[in-house]
């Protein structure tokens, strides 16, 4: 069965150019002339067939491909992890700088060849095969937020947070039980056995540490919300 790709760009003879080559070397393609169509297809994908890759053009007629980049980033669904191998026009290095901090698998200036671009999404699907995966039960996604508990790391976007092995835990505990309403002593007592750090007395401090870690703005947070006089809550649906 044929790997299916989605290519969201407005130069519909680009596209249609790129699609025929890919189709040739054995995908299927998928087109979206602007952000907001492809993110549609993302959240619905035709014949429930979502796109193992996002071919994603940065310059686009009603959102530009960071903003779809971080849209896709945040999704709820398997779609926040899918690659992205982003396209530009534009040769400044800070486009790509920033297309990989917003979670872009990889970049590709405009003019390229189609030899190329074959080339690369092929890289990016067989790093993606190749790739240990943990088994699901291990593994927590939030958006774009993955607990890996197996490796013991968290990333955002895909890129790694600092957090001591402590909080690590605490974030666990919490992440475990999202929609649920945890006072202090609970998350207290859902990480025991683990010796007692400086500051284990102050949950607050160690949540604020967190939040820096994981919230795209720590003092108006998504994921770990405070309620007033019991506690904190992991959120369900952050972004």
């Amino acid at each position: 069965m044929s790997q299916h790709l989605l290519m969201i760009e407005d130069d519909s003879r680009l596209a249609a150019m790129v699609g025929q080559y890919l189709e040739q070397n054995g995908f299927s393609v998928s087109k979206a002339p602007d952000g907001l169509s492809g993110l549609a297809r993302l959240s619905q994908p035709a014949d429930n067939k979502p796109p193992e890759l996002l071919i994603l053009d940065l310059m686009l007629p009603d959102i530009d491909g960071l903003e779809v980049c971080r849209r896709v980033r945040a999704m709820s669904n398997a779609m926040a992890q899918i690659p992205i191998l982003m396209l530009t026009a534009k040769g400044d290095p800070m486009d790509r700088i920033i297309g990989l901090e917003m979670g872009a698998d990889d970049y590709l200036p405009k003019p390229f060849e189609p030899r190329e671009l074959l080339a690369r999404v092929r890289a990016i699907l067989r790093r993606k095969t190749e790739a240990p995966v943990s088994t699901a039960a291990n593994v927590l996604r939030f958006g774009s937020l993955t607990i890996d508990r197996d490796a013991r790391t968290v990333t955002v976007a895909n890129e790694a947070c600092d957090l001591t092995s402590y909080q690590f835990d605490l974030l666990v505990a919490l992440a475990e039980r999202a929609g649920r309403v945890l006072t202090r002593d609970q998350i207290m007592e859902a990480v025991r056995g683990r010796e007692l750090e400086a500051f284990d007395r102050s949950i607050d401090v160690h949540m604020g540490r967190i939040r820096a870690a994981i919230e795209a703005d720590p003092k108006d947070p998504k994921r770990i919300l405070t309620v007033r006089g019991v506690g904190y809550v992991f959120a369900r649906q952050q972004e």
